[in-house]
């Protein structure tokens, strides 16, 4: 029983092939895996053995890839080791603050005790010298003792005249209303025990009596 197809001789592998025949799909000037075109095929740096060049396989990493990875972590590193020196040397100039404010609280703590207690030696001599006790030779020492706490630190502060401030004035009384009418806020009128100071540091307060604005 014949069917409604013609059968199909097979090929010899020993029949010459028509030059004219279509190549199968994937066939170059050398045969299968050859490139179409030799033009491109050289162009594109095959080798010289005809096969097609291989591609890069999917996934792996590029030669840009490689040359910027290295320089992208050199900078990373040179970053945070900027950001560490920058830290340490804030570190370090807080530190010298500290210091040089503990060294001048230190030497002005020293400079309070040794001074304070000739507060009371300089009052004596002032009232000496309100009395006119103070000549002579024990004149020459009073002015070089003055001269030796001035020199030390010591400031002296509080005269007529001067506005009344609470913070280093210490009032003894009130004497009213200003007579002479030119106080036009409280005012130190007389000055019983002279204000002393170390720098910012308030040794004794000003004694004072003062007077109201008229």
């Amino acid at each position: 029983m014949t069917s409604g197809h013609e059968p199909t001789d097979p090929v010899d592998p020993q029949d010459p092939v028509d030059p004219q025949d279509p190549a199968p799909a994937g066939a170059g000037p050398g045969g299968p895996g050859q490139v179409d075109d030799v033009e491109e095929w050289l162009a594109a740096g095959a080798p010289d053995d005809g096969t097609a060049p291989a591609e890069p396989a999917a996934g792996g990493p590029s030669d840009g890839d490689l040359a910027e990875g290295p320089e992208a972590q050199l900078q990373r590193e040179l970053a945070e080791r900027t950001t560490d020196l920058q830290r340490l040397q804030a570190e370090f100039v807080n530190y010298k603050r500290r210091v040089e404010r503990d060294r001048d609280l230190l030497a002005q703590n020293a400079a309070y005790k040794a001074l304070a207690p000739i507060v009371e030696v300089i009052d004596t001599i002032e009232r000496a010298r309100e009395h006119g006790e103070v000549e002579g030779g024990f004149k020459s020492v009073a002015d070089q003792l003055e001269r030796t706490v001035a020199s030390a630190g010591l400031v002296k502060f509080g005269a007529v005249g001067d506005a009344f401030d609470p913070t280093v004035h210490e009032a003894l009384s009130s004497m009213g209303p200003d007579p002479e009418g030119v106080a036009t806020v409280t005012t130190v009128k007389v000055v019983a025990k002279a204000g002393y100071k170390i720098g910012d540091r308030l040794v004794r307060a000003a004694q004072v009596l003062t007077v109201e604005p008229a």
